[in-house]
């Protein structure tokens, strides 16, 4: 039995609920929920539409193409999550904003309670990002249909950190980029196939051997796939 007193609250607000519907409830994040380490609640921004259609959206003045969310439907449901608990972070996942890494999910995973919005069509109005956000989060220099998968991506990147969900809480410190470096190969049984060997080293049993294996072969894949790394 698991009790948690303060699990993490994640609501994020979507005009497309059901694309966060099997990333949230399966694998590491679907059994931190079961265990009651965050408590994930997906709210559809429709709640509060305009009109018997429940409209989110609207043309962008000055012509341009493309739908625009609303500035009420937003203002109304981030109202009504507010009036119930104070959200630590308030986070718009746009393309511009600041790029997703391993610092930025590490620092969200020590948050009590964080609010994602899902953008959609063309975005939302600005008005929302200028007054309602606390923070924009890309998740890189690339464009898709809305934000409901850069959300369940964020969601997964902070969650799998949160003690507890993971089987082995030490897995997540050798993960690619926790020391600005990339991870070093893994291998795993048989030690051999096809005439493909487990590196000896890894087969030793020698700790000291295999930790100074590890730690060449982190730098030395940082060097070949990432140089910029280094630099920072």
């Amino acid at each position: 039995m698991y009790l948690y007193l303060f699990a993490m609250r994640i609501d994020i607000l979507s005009v497309v609920p059901e694309l966060l519907e099997s990333p949230l409830s399966h694998s590491i994040v679907g059994r931190a929920v079961k265990k009651g380490l965050v408590d994930i609640r997906v709210h559809n921004l429709r709640k509060y539409g305009m009109g018997p259609r429940k409209n989110v959206d609207d043309y962008s003045y000055g012509g341009d193409a493309g739908m625009v969310i609303k500035v009420e439907p937003v203002w109304h449901m981030m109202e009504e999550l507010k009036s119930e608990r104070e959200y630590d972070e308030v986070i718009y996942m746009s393309p511009d904003g600041e790029r997703l890494d391993q610092a930025i999910a590490n620092e969200l995973s020590l948050k009590g309670n964080i609010m994602i919005l899902c953008g959609h069509y063309k975005g939302v109005d600005h008005r929302i990002r200028e007054h309602l956000v606390t923070r924009e989060i890309s998740v890189g220099d690339y464009v898709v249909s809305g934000g409901e998968i850069p959300a369940a991506l964020l969601s997964d990147a902070i969650v799998r950190l949160i003690p507890g969900a993971l089987s082995d809480e030490t897995s997540a410190l050798s993960d690619s980029f926790q020391d600005s470096l990339l991870a070093p190969p893994v291998y795993t049984r048989p030690a051999e196939f096809n005439g493909w060997k487990v590196p000896d080293v890894l087969l030793s049993g020698n700790p000291k051997l295999i930790r100074e294996w590890q730690d060449e072969q982190a730098i030395e894949r940082t060097r070949l796939l990432r140089p910029e790394l280094l630099n920072e």
